[in-house]
């Protein structure tokens, strides 16, 4: 595995056409646009009363140990972290609202990881993704997209919120959206001219001007880890065990469950990685990962580990095995001692690559039945409710759920298989129950 054949082996390099080189390419890629949970994963949690320095040590581990799982073990190019949105619903709502302690929310975490792998090992979890009709991967593939496309255009400041009309266009005489817009351009243009590593390069280069130009500070290179012993193993499962929590598990759970599915979905099926079929091969072995890897998570002192939608800025540039995996789970590694290199990456500086991606996945819609309106219209409702919610999990419940009751009043609730009608009436039941 020390060089370039043994890996070319061992991650069937050509079966997926493509090179060590490639590989290597598209983790950095990935690894470059999700970087900004090293800054924003630590500041959440510190909300929630976290020690910041032993989050970030934790965050930086759980990704790589996420990542290398899935790239050794499934061999697929998608990337773990600690996901957006669990970790403000962790700070914010499990301990700032519902009162409980940071140990406790990280028990619940656990006991939803341990959920998820149960029903992984059991397939249940394979049968559920297998099940998804083909309308609404195409649909989770094109929402992704457009959820990558209003995270990038919030972090250039391009898109605000507005109290009057919910989001507006931003102030652009102001330096960040110039240099994404500027950004944007030059990704787009060279990707055109097929010059390889054009996503890479645009976000270095905005980088680097915005830090000649004074916009962005110059961090430093290296320094020492912080302690992880703040965090480490401080989960309270006896808490947690608690019927009162019984909601909160259940959350963790439902949204972990169908936000990777619908990451591991999408990504895939831009990726080309999906079968004739429309199924994901090895899907059991990605789920096992993804699954572990939230447990892992909440041991070492962080909110639950998923599948990251930025994991297709690293296939556009050409990954297609684990390697890419592996890859961003080394940078994860020397994160730790590269931290304030890395937080030198403004937000700015990768939108453009969120964006420039969110182009590439939306152009699944054009794959859809249009003339079938029992197949279109939940696509579309799945695809546009992932950015306007903000929330890749509610885009595929309002899928599912819509799926189930336009095929059933128009009189083709044959069409629907039973796995669909057991997870629209889980989804509905959430939305009663646990909204």
């Amino acid at each position: 595995m020390n060089n370039p054949s043994a890996l070319a082996r061992f991650f069937k390099l050509a079966d997926h056409q493509t090179s060590v080189r490639q590989e290597l390419l598209a983790g950095l890629t990935t690894f470059l646009t999700m970087a900004y949970i090293l800054v924003v994963n630590p500041e959440i949690l510190a909300a929630a009363g976290m020690p910041r320095d032993s989050v970030f040590v934790a965050t930086c581990l759980a990704a790589a140990l996420g990542s290398a799982v899935m790239g050794l073990y499934a061999n697929y190019p998608i990337a773990l972290a600690p996901g957006m949105g669990l970790n403000a619903y962790f700070a914010f709502v499990v301990v700032g609202t519902l009162g409980y302690s940071w140990q406790t929310a990280l028990g619940a975490v656990f006991i939803s990881g341990c959920l998820f792998l149960i029903i992984s090992l059991l397939r249940v979890r394979e049968w559920v993704v297998n099940a998804i009709p083909r309308s609404l991967k195409l649909a989770i593939s094109a929402g992704i997209g457009l959820f990558l496309a209003i995270i990038g255009l919030k972090n250039a400041g391009i898109v605000v919120a507005n109290p009057a009309t919910l989001v507006g266009l931003g102030d652009l005489h102001l330096p960040a959206p110039l240099f994404a817009i500027g950004g944007l351009l030059l990704i787009v243009a060279l990707q055109a001219r097929k010059i390889t590593g054009g996503i890479v390069i645009g976000i270095l280069a905005v980088t680097a001007a915005a830090v000649l130009l004074g916009q962005t500070p110059f961090n430093g290179i290296v320094a020492a880890p912080p302690s992880l012993a703040p965090t480490w193993l401080q989960l309270d499962l006896a808490r947690a065990l608690n019927a009162g929590l019984l909601a909160v598990v259940l959350t963790f759970f439902l949204v972990e469950l169908f936000d990777a599915t619908g990451t591991l979905i999408g990504v895939c099926h831009r990726a080309g990685l999906l079968d004739a079929e429309g199924k994901l091969p090895r899907l059991n072995r990605a789920l096992l990962a993804d699954s572990s890897a939230i447990a892992a998570g909440a041991v070492l002192g962080t909110s639950s580990t998923t599948a990251y939608i930025e994991s297709a800025a690293g296939t556009a540039v050409g990954g297609r095995t684990g390697l890419t995996a592996v890859t961003v789970a080394a940078l994860f590694l020397l994160a730790l001692f590269l931290a304030p290199l890395a937080s030198t990456v403004p937000g700015f500086a990768t939108a453009p690559a969120l964006i420039y991606v969110a182009v590439l996945m939306t152009r699944g819609l054009a794959e859809l039945d249009w003339e079938d309106l029992t197949e279109a219209a939940p696509a579309v409702i799945c695809a546009v409710t992932m950015p306007f919610a903000f929330s890749i999990a509610h885009g595929i419940a309002f899928g599912f759920v819509s799926y189930a009751g336009i095929k059933l009043l128009a009189g083709r609730w044959r069409e629907v298989s039973p796995a669909v009608w057991v997870i629209a009436a889980v989804f509905v039941a959430k939305f009663v129950w646990l909204a």
